[in-house]
């Protein structure tokens, strides 16, 4: 979804919108309305001991979502 304009992002979320009911998506991505429009977001760091940490979390717990993505 990197090359897709902001329209097309719309698009893009509507269509995964629309199959979510039948099947699980996981898109990796670092376009801001894709990550707006997702249930879950897990992310991987490097931790203060060079190890990957997971992380992840879940949009629906929380008022306000689209203010919780950084800019």
């Amino acid at each position: 979804d990197a090359a897709l304009d902001e329209a097309n992002v719309d698009r893009f979320r509507a269509a995964l919108r629309e199959a979510a009911g039948e099947t699980q998506f996981i898109v990796i991505t670092h376009n801001r309305g894709t990550i707006e429009a997702a249930d879950t977001i897990y992310g991987i760091s490097m931790g203060s001991d060079s190890t990957s940490q997971a992380l992840s979390l879940h949009l629906e717990d929380f008022d306000g979502r689209r203010e919780l993505v950084a800019d």
